[in-house]
């Protein structure tokens, strides 16, 4: 079976990708989907951020893995707003990619179980831990995950998060926005506040 792993450059999955494409013999890394020729049986498209044009999925399989309970949660960081929500298990559905955002059949749902402490970096890595497995699990259970089944239910969206969601209420308590701490990144989008008309940037880490 020969399998492509797509992932965009310059961003936090490509380690992940690394060790997943040692993981699965024979595997080829991508970071340009244009580059993905139709020789391979499998293509995972993890974290790709480009729009992939129908033309150029050209494997049997391809594969992308959200971290929602399709079609519920649709769109951009959907673990992220999920914590932000209160939730303690994260429904991941893996499906193959179509031209509609997150709209393809459903090969595989797995529920990843959070005991609230995580903050962004261990969010990640649990994210990006359980979708090798979940990766390495469609390989050798291919026959069982071959065969995707269309989507059912209500669909809804998150939008794309950006800096200014880092906000933090000066009116509310850290419990109360203690969720919104834990999904914050410390450099590229910190928790902060505005006081008496000067932002101040507020960092957090475990002791």
């Amino acid at each position: 079976m020969k399998i492509a792993i797509l992932t965009s450059p310059q961003q936090w999955f490509i380690p992940y990708a690394q060790e997943l494409q040692k993981e699965l013999k024979e595997s080829v890394l991508f970071f340009d989907h244009q580059s993905v020729d139709d020789t391979y049986d499998i293509l995972f498209i993890l974290s790709y951020h480009k729009i992939i044009e129908k033309e150029h999925l050209k494997a049997k399989h391809n594969i992308v893995i959200h971290a929602s309970d399709l079609p519920q949660g649709k769109g951009w960081a959907p673990m992220f707003w999920q914590v932000l929500e209160g939730k303690s298990e994260i429904v991941f559905s893996m499906f193959e990619a179509s031209e509609k955002t997150d709209d393809g059949n459903i090969y595989m749902k797995k529920k990843l179980s959070l005991d609230g402490t995580e903050l962004n970096q261990e969010l990640r890595k649990k994210q990006a831990d359980f979708i090798i497995e979940m990766c390495k699990e469609f390989i050798t259970n291919y026959t069982k995950y071959s065969s995707p089944v269309k989507q059912t239910g209500e669909e809804s969206f998150y939008p794309k998060r950006s800096a200014k969601d880092s906000e933090l209420d000066m009116d509310k308590s850290l419990n109360e926005q203690f969720n919104l701490l834990r999904i914050v990144d410390n450099e590229e989008y910190p928790a902060f506040f505005y006081k008496n008309g000067i932002k101040y940037i507020l960092k957090i880490q475990k002791g």
